[in-house]
């Protein structure tokens, strides 16, 4: 399908639709004439860069589905053509400035619709889901492209393919669970079950009993037989999060499942062979919790056979803009209809910041922001962020001359990286021409 791919829905005379194709033979046209076809031509393609809204003699309900549908794929830029008439009426002009990209009125204007559609794709273009597929890690979910990630993911490729335990140490919110995942998802065992166990929110109490199984009458309250964790795992992956944190007892048991292969239900006389692969992770240095007498170190070193570290955020900054632009697209339902995307002072803040709860705390600004934000777009006082050397990012007694030179310098090296180094679309962006583009990179030592 071509690249200029346009989703046309027809609403009231279906006369426009045929008039929609001819004007439009540019284009590779996928068009409907109601809600529920354009809602399954939605689901079937990942992504339409543009849409174009036919409406006429349509209802202030039908207009209330439109707006519907609309928020629920923001990322497609839409342009709406309406009658004169129409725009007078409150749904109307809700609907023009919550979500579209530009309307015409009838009749249509052939050459400036062809216009407005154009520029419509190439903003689309801009910051289209391609971005993060060209990045190539939507198979791991593992969004980046900054060298720490890259390393990680070549490790990720090589440790899957083994079966021996894998143990992932990271800070507290940089990805331990995701690339766990990861590892399930690119190996052999990809088809079975990935069972995740968080040990340090477990009951002691219960920890045996949810890991290893029950069987009928073992405790009070045991009215059947249950199969622990371990078992629901045989033929995928058990994933053991926050390790350092099980209690020395079951540490003995869990050492003896990796050395045997084999458990035992709580109550039970005979054992049980499961073949589950486990990947365990910690926040903490086991071997200092080894050394304190915290943890077995022969289980240390039954787990520490294929051993990963996960960078920290601060470790991997190249990676900011683009994550952040995921999780605004990731978490698009909850903000408000004109909110566009962040700010240039936001996205310095963001890249100044030095993320101590990692990812999970770029999520949480990042979603509250979304939330609290009443502009079109996101300021470092919405992510509750301070700009670089004060709030407004200038240093003491630096003269204007130099705030305008560093202003300028950041403002390309933030388009760049949106961009993904592409010098046309960075200098569309910016406003400026490619030469020009080019000119003040040599001048500030900038390379793309």
């Amino acid at each position: 399908m071509s690249l200029r791919t346009l989703l046309s829905i027809t609403l009231g005379d279906q006369q426009l639709l045929r008039t929609s194709a001819e004007l439009l033979s540019s284009w590779t046209i996928c068009a409907v004439n109601d809600l529920a076809a354009a809602r399954k031509a939605l689901s079937h393609q990942l992504y339409y860069p543009v849409g174009l809204l036919l409406l006429n003699n349509t209802s202030d309900a039908d207009v209330i589905e439109v707006d519907a549908l609309l928020e629920a794929h923001q990322t497609t830029q839409w342009v709406g053509v309406f009658p004169a008439e129409m725009i007078k009426r409150p749904s109307y002009r809700a609907l023009i400035v919550q979500h579209l990209f530009d309307f015409h009125t009838w009749p249509i204007d052939p050459a400036r619709l062809n216009h407005t559609l154009g520029h419509a794709f190439g903003y689309a273009e801009l910051d289209s889901p391609g971005d993060l597929a060209s990045t190539g890690k939507l198979d791991m979910e593992l969004v980046g492209q900054s060298a720490a990630l890259q390393h990680l993911r070549k490790q990720i490729s090589k440790v899957a393919q083994a079966s021996a335990p894998v143990l992932i140490w990271g800070e507290s919110g940089s990805g331990k669970e995701l690339t766990a995942r990861a590892i399930h998802n690119c190996s052999p065992r990809a088809n079975g079950s990935f069972i995740a166990v968080n040990c340090g929110a477990m009951p002691a109490s219960l920890i045996q009993s949810e890991l290893f199984g029950y069987v009928r009458g073992a405790f009070t309250g045991a009215a059947k037989e249950k199969q622990g964790l371990i078992e629901l795992a045989a033929g995928g992956t058990l994933f053991l999060d926050e390790i350092g944190d099980l209690p020395l007892d079951l540490q003995t048991n869990l050492l003896r499942f990796l050395q045997e292969r084999t458990i035992t239900r709580v109550g039970a006389t005979r054992s049980i062979q499961v073949d589950a692969r486990v990947i365990a992770a910690s926040h903490m240095r086991l071997e200092d919790a080894v050394k304190s007498g915290q943890f077995r170190e022969d289980l240390l070193y039954r787990l520490n056979v294929l051993p990963l570290a996960v960078p920290a955020l601060r470790e991997r900054k190249d990676d900011l803009v683009l994550l952040s632009s995921h999780f605004f697209k990731i978490f698009a339902q909850d903000k408000r209809p004109r909110l566009t995307g962040f700010s240039n002072r936001a996205i310095q803040a963001i890249k100044a910041h030095d993320w101590p709860g990692n990812v999970r705390e770029l999520i949480n600004r990042i979603r509250r922001a979304m939330v609290m934000s009443e502009g079109r777009l996101i300021t470092p006082e919405d992510l509750d962020l301070q700009l670089p050397n004060g709030p407004n990012g200038l240093h003491n007694g630096e003269a204007l001359e130099e705030a305008r030179i560093r202003a300028e310098r950041n403002a390309i090296h933030v388009c760049l990286q949106g961009n993904s180094s592409n010098i046309s679309r960075a200098a569309r962006d910016l406003g400026i021409s490619r030469m020009t583009l080019y000119r003040l990179m040599e001048k500030y030592g900038i390379t793309p």
